[in-house]
């Protein structure tokens, strides 16, 4: 039995994390399959279903019942994109190499070919870097640039790749420690790129959403962009502490300021105006530096209580299409 196992695991496996996307995957698996199948690896595709409310559920079930090496992990509730990619990538078999991508079609499955050819090469991460977005308005694209080039220069030794998501191959060896990486605030893009490893990029244009609509509004993409920063830098305590000192460097002038006038030209002190502007902007500066603060110090007591990062209502794992079974194994398990 464990020889069978070990002859049913794929060489490689495709991560599909996804959210209310039942109107795709059926677009999704095909054209996944159909460029998978010249690569000459057995392989698998792990569907994870976070918490959705539609029918991808039942979808992705369909998918497997139709396709044996499609894998299903449902988690018992909606935990967010990072830790369902997490999921995935816990689950998923492949024995060489693992590829995660989205559901929506904005990455094509067929540059996985190219992904798999630079992994023949020798390198251990293959990341997919995005030359044009179709189907993205300018504010997006603006603030997309803006936020990848500000990680690249305060990520300090992390180094982020600009204008790259999720999609890639990882070698095995780069997904397993990949995976020791168990903290509850995620923020994926940046731990692909802290594991370090041999990487190279993969230029590709990304397509519009070939159906359903984004789950990624502003809201959740301000979050996900404080995730980011909160994980790997310091940068904010550091300039609240500046922003600090010159508050305070700016006080003592301004003391200096009144005195003179007072002494020297027999000014009147500046009165109630004055007063409560000073007295707002300290204010001020005093409650966004907690609250900088207060970011740092609620990751620190979510990771404290150690909770699981996710729980799995039902997990149906792939199986290999009884033609790329070897025959002695058939055998055996008809015996």
């Amino acid at each position: 039995m464990p020889d069978d196992a070990h002859l049913a695991a794929p060489e490689l496996s495709v991560v599909v994390p996804a959210y209310n996307e039942q109107e795709v995957l059926g677009a999704f698996h095909a054209r996944l399959a159909a460029a998978l199948g010249p690569l000459g690896l057995a392989w698998e595709v792990v569907y994870v279903n976070d918490g959705s409310r539609d029918a991808t559920l039942a979808t992705m079930l369909s998918l497997r019942a139709a396709d044996p090496r499609a894998a299903v992990v449902n988690l018992s509730r909606n935990f967010g994109k990072e830790i369902a990619l997490t999921a995935g990538l816990d689950h998923a078999r492949g024995t060489e190499a693992v590829v995660v991508i989205d559901a929506d079609l904005q990455d094509p499955p067929e540059v996985i070919a190219e992904l798999v050819a630079v992994w023949r090469e020798g390198v251990d991460v293959v990341y997919a870097q995005r030359s044009v977005r179709h189907g993205e308005g300018v504010v997006k694209r603006a603030t997309a640039a803006a936020f990848y080039r500000l990680m690249q220069r305060v990520g300090g030794r992390v180094v982020l790749p600009k204008d790259t998501g999720d999609f890639r191959l990882m070698s095995r060896r780069a997904v397993d420690a990949l995976l020791r990486l168990r903290e509850q605030h995620r923020f994926m893009k940046g731990l692909f790129a802290w594991i370090g490893f041999p990487a190279r990029a993969v230029l590709y244009e990304r397509a519009p959403r070939a159906a359903g609509t984004t789950k990624w509004n502003w809201w959740k993409l301000w979050n996900l962009s404080l995730e980011g920063i909160t994980s790997f830098t310091v940068g904010p305590l550091k300039l609240a502490t500046y922003l600090g000192l010159l508050t305070a460097c700016g006080a003592v002038l301004y003391a200096l300021q009144v005195i003179v006038k007072t002494l020297v030209l027999g000014a009147d002190v500046p009165g109630y105006p004055s007063l409560m502007t000073v007295v707002l902007f300290l204010g001020g500066v005093q409650l966004m530096t907690l609250g900088i603060i207060g970011e740092y110090l609620g990751r620190v007591f979510n990771e404290t209580k150690q909770r699981p990062l996710y729980l799995v209502e039902r997990h149906l794992p792939s199986a290999p299409p009884a033609a790329q079974v070897p025959a002695p194994a058939r055998q055996a398990r008809a015996a």
